[in-house]
């Protein structure tokens, strides 16, 4: 018995890295898979359809049921499509994860308009998209009295979480997916639908040249770099036992998992009226005390 027996899922971006062993630990877990990839480079360039159907090979030669979807999620039409490929193909859809990206680093005075609209529709409107006609899905099921336990989960990052310099498209639209999620969250849970998201660390195409060197195994043997550590904690979430958990954000990495928080204040000041320019002037010390007014600096290495 597996933790995913009779589920049926879609994982998008799953020809490589993160996003293929997603979806090989969900097909070990007993669900039939959508392996969805337009074979593109890291840049988005390209259509090489080879590593999704190796993907397939893969889980069908461990005696898994999966299938090759080349659409482009971005689209509403190719969004569309995948999602009518799992009900129509194999009577339902369960698990959605977004995993699809691509980047194209530039510091902000040297990005093109390409650059930034090219990044922002993969990954915010490919994570949206998909979810839209899942949602959409599983919405009728609901109004229908049948039983949904429906499963988003999308793939962040810490640059969207915290920012990171070069990347302002990449880490805009990765933080457009986590507060997506939170509405996400919200407005599906009355239909049976939880959806949560992952801010990963994990060597990849994105972060090879990022981490280089540092991306290698310890001296106890433990790969903590190993994208296979990023699925186990989505198969949790696209299990039943999850079923609680709904419009978290996960940073994890190796062993490590954090459950982190929305926005929070850190720092107040109160009055009955309002501030003018010269009185936030001199309160400034009492709004920043304790803590620092230039850009909060953030590391769990």
């Amino acid at each position: 018995m597996g933790l995913l027996d009779e589920k049926v899922a879609i994982v998008t971006g799953a020809g490589r890295g993160i996003g293929r062993e997603e979806a090989i630990q969900l097909a070990n877990e007993g669900a039939t898979v959508i392996v969805n990839d337009v074979g593109g480079s890291l840049q988005g360039e390209g259509d090489d359809r080879t590593p999704a159907q190796e993907v397939v090979d893969t889980i069908t030669a461990a005696g898994g049921t999966a299938a090759v979807n080349s659409d482009d999620i971005s689209s509403w039409g190719g969004a569309k499509s995948v999602v009518d490929q799992a009900v129509e193909g194999y009577g339902s859809l369960d698990i959605l994860v977004n995993n699809a990206g691509i980047l194209r680093d530039k510091m902000s005075f040297n990005m093109e308009e390409s650059d930034w609209d090219d990044v922002i529709r993969v990954h915010l409107k490919g994570h949206f998209a998909p979810s839209h006609f899942a949602a959409v899905y599983w919405r009728a099921k609901a109004k229908r009295g049948e039983d949904v336990r429906g499963r988003i989960i999308n793939t962040s990052s810490e640059a969207g979480l915290y920012g990171n310099a070069g990347q302002a498209n990449y880490s805009a639209a990765k933080a457009g997916i986590a507060s997506m999620t939170w509405v996400l969250a919200r407005e599906l849970e009355r239909y049976g639908v939880t959806v949560n998201a992952i801010a990963p660390r994990a060597r990849t195409r994105m972060t090879e040249n990022l981490f280089g060197d540092m991306a290698t195994k310890r001296d106890d043997g433990f790969d903590e770099w190993d994208p296979k550590n990023i699925s186990q904690l989505v198969t949790f979430l696209a299990s039943d036992e999850a079923a609680d958990v709904n419009g978290q954000v996960f940073i994890v990495f190796g062993g490590n998992i954090w459950a982190t928080t929305a926005f929070q204040p850190v720092g107040e000041v109160h009055r009955d009226h309002a501030w003018t320019p010269q009185e936030l002037i001199e309160a400034k010390g009492d709004l920043f005390k304790g803590i620092s007014s230039g850009i909060p600096k953030f590391s769990f290495f």
